[in-house]
């Protein structure tokens, strides 16, 4: 992870050049990432719980799908992409683009672009990327934030909040 090149960006989202994972982290540099919030067709939100190896919010709940966008990498390939690697879903054509949050320290210094999926299944979930998944009904993810999102991450519930919003 630390061998990944991300692009860092300036305060408008423009590609300033390559910059090691690393690197951007330490420094608190604005970069990429993209979330997918996948919905069942009960209308039930797939959470993820993030790997206990993972350097940033290891083992808390996070959307669906998320990851940084690569350097040279588009954010609507990089999600497609992170769909693949993460619950092994070919999402070809069918992302829904919903907002983009600008970068900021709650969301770990990353402009976000944020997307819907419905997907009746199934998944394949990555071992190495997620300990484990779980459908909820919108009201229970709301509850859960409601009562102070113990054990979700700061930028899903930035997220959750944005997209409940629309």
């Amino acid at each position: 992870m630390e061998n990944e090149w991300l692009s860092e960006v300036d305060e408008r989202d423009v590609v300033i050049g390559p910059r090691a994972r690393g690197d951007i982290h330490r420094l608190k540099l604005r970069h990429r990432s993209v979330h997918i919030l996948v919905f069942n067709a009960q209308g039930e939100v797939f959470m993820q719980r993030r790997s206990p190896g993972k350097d940033i919010n290891p083992g808390l709940w996070d959307t669906s799908a998320a990851g940084h966008v690569d350097h040279g990498e588009e954010y609507d390939q990089s999600a497609r992409r992170e769909l693949l690697e993460e619950l092994g879903i070919d999402a070809a054509g069918s992302l829904e683009r919903l907002f983009k949050l600008p970068a900021s320290a709650d969301t770990g210094w990353e402009f976000v672009q944020v997307y819907r999926l419905t997907h009746a299944g199934p998944l394949r979930l990555n071992a190495e990327e997620i300990t484990g998944g779980h459908w909820y009904a919108p009201a229970a993810v709301d509850a859960w934030i409601g009562q102070g999102g113990q054990e979700l991450t700061i930028s899903f519930q930035v997220i959750w909040n944005c997209f409940r919003r629309l």
